[in-house]
């Protein structure tokens, strides 16, 4: 923020004068995309040291949302921009931080009438457009977009603005690849998140990338490592030894969960009310019917899809041990059948979703209970499949008596 030859202007405001923690981290920082704050770090030391401070107050990290488009993880107590805002966000800086900024009203900069404070506000207002890689609002209404060949600022008629307003540019495209080294940047000095997914790292992402994270976070109750096939039995220990709160974790896809990583998450999990065991095809009857027997009594979520090892005894534990059980995805299991599923109608009143697609062995009869108190069943029943087979065949619905 200081000229090339290292003297600072007299009377200029610097960025960082302002009050971090009441101005830049709310109102600045936590509207920068992630790839900037990586790039922010880079000008000083001075910048290093504010984003860290950004980012050891993180609450949730969500890499999927790094994204053209997306919001960025805040600080607790923040506010972030709507994800799907099509157009540039402006970013409203408090009136009273900036006052200096006021003096600017009023002053035409090819005429040369800037005092010494209104000359350094709109030196300051330019800075914050370069920092967050937008525009900023002119007095005159238009928007100072650079120099010409003559040296002047070029403007650009707009609709009148508040001198205030830093017009923010949507986050741009990163990708699904987040580097290694950028997790761990990102990441090294946050000790309260309560929310993080990492499905996009699922390529590399290893224990010893994954467990220093957990261990510096005791506070997290939401997991995401949907297809991080990298991991092992370590990473999931290190998180149901470390994380006692835990209340959501997504594993689906990870060929590495057996029953023995499912054991030890039982044993340590209390406040586990989701869990998201999509694909994990090592898992036997055994293991979901410990799981049902310790953490049965808080498991409001269940999803056990595309696992041919899971049966009807699995199932009934389950009913048996879960009358809090909302949502069950049995999709695929291939050995559930209908007396599973008859289970399931006696023994949970709760449940209000029942995913049983490509299970053979479930008949009508055993789902028509569901029907009956209004479960979402993803299957229709045979007359409906019935009606609209003939109606493909025939190009019309005929008409069906249902008294007969």
């Amino acid at each position: 923020m200081e000229p090339s030859g290292g003297e600072q202007v007299p009377g200029a405001v610097r960025l960082l004068d302002l009050p971090w923690e009441d101005v830049l981290l709310p109102h600045v920082l936590s509207r920068v995309p992630l790839r900037q704050l990586l790039r922010l770090q880079r000008v000083s030391r001075a910048f290093r040291a504010l984003v860290q401070l950004h980012l050891a107050g993180l609450r949730r990290f969500d890499a999927a949302q790094v994204r053209a488009g997306g919001q960025n993880p805040a600080p607790s107590g923040y506010r972030p921009r709507p994800a799907s805002s099509p157009a540039p966000q402006p970013v409203c800086l408090p009136l009273r931080t900036l006052r200096v900024l006021q003096e600017c009203r009023g002053s035409d900069p090819r005429r040369g009438k800037y005092s010494q404070r209104a000359r350094a506000g709109c030196q300051l207002r330019r800075r914050l457009g370069s920092l967050l890689g937008g525009q900023v609002a002119n007095p005159e209404g238009g928007l100072l977009t650079g120099k010409n060949s003559s040296g002047a600022e070029k403007q650009r008629p707009s609709r009148p603005r508040d001198p205030l307003r830093v017009e923010v540019p949507p986050c741009p495209q990163v990708g699904p690849q987040i580097p290694r080294a950028a997790l761990a940047w990102l990441l090294r000095d946050a000790e309260g998140l309560q929310e993080l997914a990492l499905a996009p790292c699922h390529e590399w992402l290893s224990d010893e990338d994954l467990v220093p994270v957990l261990t510096r976070n005791p506070q997290l109750r939401s997991v995401a490592l949907a297809g991080c096939g990298q991991l092992s039995r370590r990473a999931l220990g290190a998180l149901a030894e470390g994380c006692p709160r835990l209340q959501r974790l997504s594993l689906a896809h990870c060929d590495w969960v057996d029953g023995l990583a499912l054991r030890g998450l039982a044993d340590r999990c209390p406040a586990l009310e989701e869990l998201d065991l999509t694909a994990c095809r090592q898992l036997k009857d055994e293991a979901i019917v410990y799981l049902a027997q310790r953490r049965g009594a808080g498991l409001r979520s269940l999803s056990l899809a595309v696992n041919a090892n899971v049966g009807d005894a699995a199932v009934q534990e389950l009913a048996r041990n879960c009358p809090e059980l909302e949502h069950l995805d049995l999709t695929g299991c291939l050995r559930v059948g209908s007396d599973g599923v008859r289970t399931l109608a006696e023994y949970c009143p709760a449940l209000r979703s029942l995913r049983v697609r490509h299970c053979h062995h479930v008949a009508e009869p055993s789902l028509s209970r569901l029907r009956k108190r209004g479960v979402d069943i993803d299957v229709e029943p045979p007359l409906h499949q019935a009606l609209v087979l003939l109606q493909d065949m025939a190009g019309f619905a005929p008409f069906v008596n249902l008294q007969v």
